[in-house]
């Protein structure tokens, strides 16, 4: 006989089903009725049953309480009670305790409180499968187990800890079916985010597009958005994913950011199959925003930017909605001349003055803006707005799905209006939640604004979120796309933690970074070993133990060396060590001054290296020419977790965010090129950011592992 669970169904099912067939295992001191555990939310046998029975002789068994009347029969001197007339009655009646909703349980909840008056068990005088069963659905309620634990019931309570108390195979199967439940989530998780999120008329072709301001650097949501279009466009459908710059505003465009948009897309391995520019459209767009002018869909405003805001606010009709079709088109011909009237005029979408939703609350869909435009010069005077060229172009370019942040949730009508308006073809629309990190800025405004400030060195600043600023901090490009693929197409909005992405870069460079060896300047403790040769030498060591193809290093020994002063201070005479890649040694004297000023050890080579509590990093002055390092450690621009709408980002800087500490590290490490990423061993990962040269120290920045995510 054997009993299926679905570990993903409701567990006021699942658990007392488990209870009854692990007492009657308990009982018979034998597997008798074989578990098995299944992810799934319901059974392939019964699609509304969480738990089925498989009988030696007879069909299977589906459902809670027919399962356990199913155990009952097969096993009556197992388990106990199945057949009496109270006992049915309870079980029955443990289904009105199944329901989530507190307040349809609370007054079943009191009657069984009252019932227990004075009662250990809740028919009779030994545990029976009454007990099990409403004990097991109880257990299963969140809404009522929790209620429970508060004590406001005390009979219930009582009745409630003493049977798991006193039958401790109870809260042991309770633990089994947990533990799959986790086992199961976190398999689901190591998989990786769910994909399968139905789009619409796929069979007729998918084209996706990542359509990016060239306004400054990519930031790792700008990666998760180009990602998952690539994904979907490539891997997912075989389509064509069009990487789109949306030039439409001069005034902050460069051919720089450009540029550098596409070196981190092929970093990334995205491989557009076409790439255009929102400009290719700007003879489309005139032309489609007079025809709206035209049909009476937009019209000219030349309000000031505060009074439009207000009256966009409260929901107030422009002076300038009225105007006439001739006035209109005039205006914008103003516009596009760039005159000192058209600068101050702009174009709105006559959609909705007082809607709810305010993104339909006329948009303006035309600028008049006479900075030369980066690729096209002082050609235009007028430039489309984002709201306005992104439907259109989507739809003129045959985009046929739109995956986007759902920031842009409010503007999804508006979107499909211009479609409409213009009579252009239908955009099928999929928003997806945009990723943001813990205190950490995503908006390419403020990120500007740090970099104009000088709070940060530039784009490419390793405290930046920028792709080249998380890349130069030590970030993979492979663990980038690990966790961001991962994350998947999801619109739950959450707040990452840094440590998250950081623990999955971890798996890319452990196995992969050679070790060396450094002491911090300052403190550093001189050590005479005894019994070490006179003359310094050389000994050949593999550069990561676990790693042969990573070669091998010099490693100088001789009779004084250096060590760490946080490891000095730690010693007590007569202790035994282990110095690694040596051996063990033991303290003899040390000499103390406030601080650790010098040791002597003596070597202790037949010692047990497994033996020792501590295990040190050490140099060795003689037989190499030690490399002066920096190594740099960071921590976040920003004190608060999550900047709001309010907030004044001044006010949550962080006033101190680079730590520089002196070391000296082997001689090895002379030899080290620029992006090189190693392990200082017993000091972390770092990312070689300058190398050493004469006068200058090698400077490295600490690589975050998961433990902080700095």
């Amino acid at each position: 006989m054997s009993l299926s669970i679905a570990t993903q169904g409701s567990q006021c099912s699942t658990i007392p089903a488990l209870l009854a067939a692990t007492l009657v295992n308990e009982n018979l001191h034998k597997d008798e009725i074989a578990v098995n555990f299944e992810d799934v939310e319901t059974l392939k046998g019964d699609k509304t049953a969480t738990a089925g029975l498989v009988l030696s002789v007879g069909p299977p068994i589906y459902g809670d309480l027919e399962v356990v009347g199913g155990i009952a029969k097969a096993y009556p001197d197992a388990l106990p009670g199945t057949q009496q007339k109270h006992e049915k009655e309870w079980i029955e009646r443990a289904r009105t305790l199944a329901s989530p909703d507190f307040k349809s349980i609370e007054s079943p909840l009191s009657e069984l409180d009252s019932h227990l008056t004075l009662r250990t068990y809740i028919v009779g005088y030994t545990l029976t499968v009454a007990d099990i069963v409403v004990w097991g659905v109880l257990r299963g309620n969140r809404a009522a187990h929790a209620y429970i634990k508060r004590n406001h019931l005390t009979n219930l309570s009582r009745w409630f800890r003493y049977i798991e108390e006193a039958n401790l195979w109870i809260p042991k199967a309770v633990e089994t079916l947990s533990l799959q439940v986790r086992e199961k989530k976190t398999a689901k998780s190591k998989e990786g985010a769910s994909y399968d999120i139905a789009l619409p008329d796929t069979e007729r072709g998918v084209v996706t597009r990542f359509p990016p301001e060239p306004s400054g650097y990519l930031h790792i949501g700008h990666a998760k958005a180009a990602l998952l279009n690539d994904y979907f466009a490539h891997e997912k459908y075989k389509g064509i994913l069009i990487l789109r710059f949306d030039d439409t505003n001069p005034t902050k465009e460069k051919e720089e950011f450009q540029d550098s948009i596409l070196e981190d897309l092929a970093l990334l391995g995205i491989k557009p199959d076409k790439i255009s520019h929102s400009s290719d459209f700007f003879d489309d767009l005139y032309g489609l925003c007079v025809r709206m002018i035209k049909d009476g869909n937009a019209y000219a405003d030349d309000t000031d930017q505060a009074t439009m805001r207000d009256e966009r606010m409260k929901g107030i009709a422009s002076k300038c909605r009225d105007r006439t079709e001739g006035e209109n088109l005039a205006a914008f011909e103003e516009m596009k001349r760039g005159s000192e009237q058209g600068i101050k005029t702009c174009i709105r979408a006559k959609i909705s003055v007082d809607n709810p939703n305010k993104a339909m609350r006329d948009p303006v869909i035309y600028r008049c803006n006479p900075t030369p435009h980066h690729r096209l010069g002082s050609k235009w005077n007028i430039y489309p707005t984002y709201d306005f060229t992104c439907p259109v172009v989507d739809s003129i370019e045959g985009v046929t799905h739109a995956l986007r942040t759902n920031e842009y949730r409010d503007r999804n009508p508006q979107y499909e209006w211009m479609l409409e308006a213009l009579k252009l073809r239908k955009v099928h629309i999929w928003d997806f939640a945009r990723m943001n990190f813990i205190r950490t800025l995503l908006s390419k405004r403020k990120l500007t604004k740090f970099v104009d400030q000088g709070v940060v060195w530039g784009w490419d600043d390793p405290r930046f979120p920028t792709v080249r600023g998380i890349r130069r901090r030590g970030m993979t490009i492979e663990a980038l796309r690990e966790f961001i693929l991962k994350q998947g197409p999801s619109r739950n909005i959450v707040n990452l933690d840094w440590t998250l992405i950081w623990a999955t870069n971890k798996k890319y460079i452990d196995p992969t970074s050679p070790r060396y060896t450094a002491v911090l300047k300052e403190g550093a403790v001189s050590a005479i070993v005894k019994g070490a040769p006179a003359e310094p030498h050389t000994e050949d060591k593999p550069r990561h133990v676990k790693n042969a193809g990573l070669g091998t290093k010099k490693v100088a020994y001789s009779n004084t060396i250096l060590i760490d002063q946080e490891d000095a201070k730690t010693f007590k005479e007569n202790e035994e060590i282990t110095l690694m890649a040596w051996g063990n040694a033991i303290v003899r004297k040390i000499s103390t001054s406030g601080i650790v000023t010098g040791l002597e050890l003596e070597l202790h080579l037949q010692g047990d290296v497994k033996k020792t509590e501590k295990k040190i990093t050490w140099l060795s002055p003689g037989g190499q020419t030690l490399v002066p390092v920096e190594l740099v450690d960071f921590d976040y621009l920003i004190t608060k977790d999550k900047i709001e709408e309010d907030d004044n980002v001044e006010d949550f800087l962080n006033p101190k965010t680079e730590f520089r500490s002196d070391a000296l590290a082997d001689g090895n490490v002379a030899e080290l090129r620029k992006g090189d990423i190693i392990q200082f061993e017993r000091k972390g990962y770092f990312r070689l950011d300058r190398p050493y040269s004469e006068g200058m120290p090698a400077v490295f920045f600490n690589i975050p592992t998961g433990k902080t995510g700095k």
